[in-house]
């Protein structure tokens, strides 16, 4: 599949969902980008402003197959992977799937469940796979975790260890839609749901296709050393207690190669990397005790870092 093709995909799926939300097609494209690069995707938001809806519109439009997994306080890892069941006709165990294995996982609530069920997504999330009794079984592709949480509510709720936010992609929040966004929602919303009418836009082997081309796009060594330095400075601010890892540095290239084939280039700008630094970064940046008493913010320190580290000239196409 050529960069052309993958914007072409990228527009049909776009038109898809867009026919469900309205007014948040930069999200869309941002949400597009993350599957594209195999990055899971963290949605924090007030309840009511369209997380679920987004990432069933999504599911529908790839034709992946979907589960959604609403987590609890009372649910147990073996409720997400699956368990070894004992199986009367043969006298043997055997694994019985859980809702993991599907290629897009919605996870309602994720901070609502205990830190021993939550761990249970940090093997797939970086590996794709599942380890149960010592045997691992392969997680299907594509495969991405869709969580949401709520920001507003604390209580019975456990936040989440910066390893498991470190295996997020992207942070989004959808917010609340304008005035005209709304009256149109309402247009289309009172008179049926729009996600019942919702057709794929493609097949799942073009998702695969669209993210082997993705991997493909060149990155030139000055954009490369661009999106290590912005790394390096939120680990090196003084504000700042624990900066972006070197995954985060992976998922922002992978990222920003995705966002480029989107718009049908072969190769990566710099400006593909400041626009998707700021959902990339903040949420794998954690501050200084001092810095969270003067109610400094992570999304702060990341655009006062794109302001000062300088960007390299765009590259020549390859």
């Amino acid at each position: 599949m050529t960069v052309s093709e993958v914007a072409e995909l990228g527009q049909r799926l776009a038109r898809a969902i867009g026919g469900v939300l309205v007014g948040k097609a930069s999200k869309v494209t941002l949400l597009l980008c993350a599957l594209l690069a195999r990055r899971h995707v963290l949605l924090e938001d007030v309840p009511g402003t369209g997380k679920t809806t987004l990432v069933k519109a999504l599911a529908q439009a790839t034709g992946a197959s979907f589960a959604r997994l609403q987590f609890t306080p009372d649910l147990l890892p073996s409720d997400v992977t699956g368990f070894n069941a004992y199986d009367p006709r043969t006298g043997e165990f055997r694994f019985r799937e859980g809702p993991l294995f599907r290629q897009l996982l919605l996870v309602d609530e994720i901070n609502r469940a205990s830190p021993k069920t939550q761990s249970a997504l940090l093997e797939c999330m970086e590996e794709r796979q599942v380890s149960v009794d010592g045997v691992t079984y392969r997680l299907p592709e594509p495969f991405l975790v869709l969580a949401t949480q709520n920001p507003v509510e604390y209580e019975g709720t456990f936040p989440l260890p910066e390893a498991q936010l470190d295996r997020f992609g992207l942070k989004l929040a959808l917010g609340y839609p304008g005035r005209e966004d709304e009256v149109a929602l309402l247009d289309r919303f009172l008179a049926d749901d729009p996600l019942t009418a919702l057709q794929p836009a493609c097949g799942v082997p073009e998702v695969l296709a669209a993210q082997a081309a993705s991997r493909a796009v060149h990155v030139d060594a000055s954009v490369k050393q661009y999106a290590v330095d912005l790394c390096i400075a939120t680990r090196r601010h003084a504000e700042v207690a624990l900066g972006a890892s070197p995954r985060a540095t992976l998922a922002l290239v992978a990222l920003a190669q995705a966002h480029a084939a989107l718009a049908g280039r072969d190769y990566v700008l710099p400006d593909d990397v400041k626009t998707i630094a700021p959902s990339c970064l903040p949420h794998r940046v954690l501050l200084a005790p001092a810095a969270r008493w003067r109610e400094q913010t992570a999304d702060a320190v990341v655009g006062g870092v794109l302001r000062s580290v300088a960007a390299p000239a765009a590259p020549r196409r390859p």
